[in-house]
């Protein structure tokens, strides 16, 4: 490995010119990464418009590709773009990335729901976002070569540090503009079109970007190695067909970017899922949390990549690595105790036994949420897991339904398939009883107020025992008058029980409706729970912050666009992006909301001893010698 004259030197400082390709290229990345991350913030807004409307079959079709586009998609993109980037050059590689990320984007904004165009809309949405996902395949691969071959050697880390920071920039600028719109306007509204605006006002980031690329030279090294007529002439068979330069590429997914991915969406993505969905804290209080962590650990990326000028690159990533896998455990059981501390205590105290015949129970793996789980013990599992409930698995008689036992309640479960269409009403006796039951075992459940309709209401008193409630004194209060066709439109009546009636009384019963597992906002520790997702960001920044610095030093000039993306966006779309379905099946076949880390940890552990005995640090590397 050649040394460059300056590595250990005294630094000189940032050119103008260097300074606007760190700009020009961080800029760009953070567009894309802003594009990326609008489709999963508002992919419940994408669904009711594009998906809603079709037969669960075609939804699931629906679903199974636009989860394809988002992650598996990518390393295709960095076959395809990195071997023109290492053709045909750099800068015009990733000027044609932004365009299509950008156009995709500012498409879907345009782009008619499938109330209006049909079937078509959307196979459009799903080819618009297949062609987003191709593009930040090959758009990551692109900046980090260009802005690495425009570094000195001794400060590369330093100026690779800053593209570093684009996902998580691009995701903070994402929030931050969902809530702005948000708050702009009613949720009805957002819902119906506001939701597109995020989309629409890409459009400008993508002007600026695209206007600064093209005022931008071709990388130095690239455009030496091509006049003296040394570029690769078939850059995949030479990357991967050859051992010598496949075994670096096996090195930096297996040693690097695999642990690197899942120390990143734990910190960043799985955070966020754990605290909404897990632990129950509103949406948007959960985005302010994670925007205020991001907020404040951003700058760390750039911290960490000028060190690794100083102490080598890997001795940050395994020290990351190292330090996720020792402190996640403790660090999640943290954030539960201060983001809902009703929620720690009832599963400290009470777990649910769950009784299933053998081979009842199957392992819930679901990446994109198509998935039906219709045994008992599945459908007891799949409650409890998705209420936060601890609980075991014991094995019962053969051929015996799965029950759910909470203190001294037993509640039996249902096979979906053998239960037809009495599926549904079995499901809504199911979760209540397990309801009543865990709110009884103090797990923090509240209900929502329920209107009732006159015609309707002493069949639902008599139904709901466990309410205490008198119809004769909910009479007595309050009551609005409906007509029988807003009723009938709210599901509050049908037109039978309506009779010849023109309106109606409805009653509004206060703790009567469905159940909910909340986080009490008044409990909530916001210090605490920013102070906790500072050190998961910490972690973040630190396997991620000389990533692309150790990577593009590992690959000579003639195949480094294409050798460094396939094994950082298989790590980052595969092992990375498929963290959250594998932490939720790992929990739910464990009964523990915790388990799941077993996951990033193993990968983590795999990349760090891997990394420790395999990979070699790059620290000095002269690119222009390693052509």
């Amino acid at each position: 490995m050649a040394i460059s004259a300056t590595a250990g030197g005294k630094s000189r400082g940032m050119s103008r010119e260097e300074k606007k390709v760190i700009f020009a290229s961080s800029l760009g990345t953070v567009f894309e990464w802003y594009d990326f991350y609008l489709y999963g913030s508002l992919a419940a807004f994408i669904g009711a418009t594009f998906f809603s409307q079709y037969p669960e079959a075609t939804r699931n079709i629906f679903a199974l590709l636009a989860f394809a586009a988002g992650f598996l998609v990518r390393p295709f993109g960095a076959l395809v773009f990195g071997r023109i980037g290492d053709l045909v050059g750099r800068k015009y590689t990733f000027l044609v990335t932004i365009l299509i990320m950008g156009l995709s984007t500012f498409l879907v904004g345009l782009l008619p729901g499938s109330a209006s165009w049909g079937l078509a809309a959307p196979v459009i949405l799903i080819a618009l976002r297949m062609l987003q996902g191709l593009a930040l395949g090959g758009e990551y691969g692109g900046a980090a070569t260009y802005v690495a071959e425009h570094s000195p050697d001794d400060r590369r880390g330093y100026y690779t540090s800053w593209i570093q920071t684009t996902a998580t920039l691009g995701l903070f600028l994402s929030l931050i503009v969902i809530l702005l719109i948000q708050g702009m306007m009613s949720k009805e509204a957002f819902a119906a079109w506001g939701w597109r605006i995020p989309f629409l006002v890409s459009v400008v980031l993508l002007g600026i970007s695209v206007w600064i690329r093209l005022s931008l030279n071709e990388s130095p090294t690239f455009q030496r190695m091509k006049d003296e007529g040394k570029g690769s002439k078939a850059p995949l068979s030479e990357a991967f067909g050859q051992w010598k330069n496949a075994k670096i590429a096996l090195l930096a997914l297996l040693g690097l970017t695999a642990g690197q991915a899942v120390v990143w969406y734990s910190g960043q993505f799985y955070a966020l899922f754990f605290l909404q969905n897990v632990l129950k804290v509103d949406a948007q209080s959960v985005n302010i949390m994670i925007a205020i962590a991001l907020a404040l650990g951003t700058a760390f990326f750039v911290v960490f990549g000028w060190l690794s000028d100083k102490v080598g690159r890997k001795p940050i990533i395994m020290a990351g690595l190292a330090l996720a896998i020792l402190t996640y455990f403790p660090l999640f059981k943290a954030l539960t105790w201060a983001a809902n501390p009703a929620l720690a205590t009832a599963q400290q105290n009470v777990r649910a036994t769950v009784t299933a015949a053998p081979g009842d129970c199957r392992f819930q793996f679901n990446p994109t949420g198509t998935a039906k789980f219709t045994t008992s013990c599945d459908v007891a599992t799949s409650f409890l897991t998705r209420n936060s409930v601890p609980y075991d698995v014991v094995t019962g008689p053969a051929g015996q339904a799965a029950t759910v036992k909470i203190g001294d309640t037993t509640i039996e479960s249902f096979d979906v398939v053998a239960a037809g269409d009495q599926a549904k009403a079995k499901e809504a006796a199911f979760s209540k009883a397990v309801n009543i039951a865990l709110q009884a075992a103090g797990y923090p459940l509240v209900r929502d107020p329920l209107k009732v309709a006159d015609q309707k209401l002493d069949a639902f008193v008599a139904a709901n025992p466990e309410l205490k409630l008198d119809a004769a004194a909910i009479r007595a209060g309050d009551k609005a008058t409906v007509p029988v066709a807003q009723a009938i439109s709210d599901k509050l009546i049908t037109a039978e029980e309506a009779g010849g009636a023109t309106e109606i009384s409805v009653f509004t019963v206060p703790g009567a409706g469905a159940f909910k597992m909340v986080a009490d906002p008044a409990a909530v520790n916001w210090t605490m729970i920013i102070a906790i997702l500072f050190v998961l960001v910490l972690y973040v920044t630190m396997v991620y912050g000389p990533i692309a610095a150790i990577l593009v030093e590992m690959f000579p000039t003639r195949i480094r666009y294409t050798g460094m993306s396939l094994p950082y966006h298989i790590g980052n779309g595969w092992f990375g992006g498929l963290l959250p379905a594998t932490v939720f099946a790992m929990s739910a076949a464990a009964g523990d909301i915790y388990y799941g880390l077993w996951y990033p940890i193993a990968i983590s552990a795999m990349s760090l001893i891997i990394g420790m005995l395999f990979v070699k640090d790059t620290l000095g590397t002269d690119l222009h010698a390693k052509e």
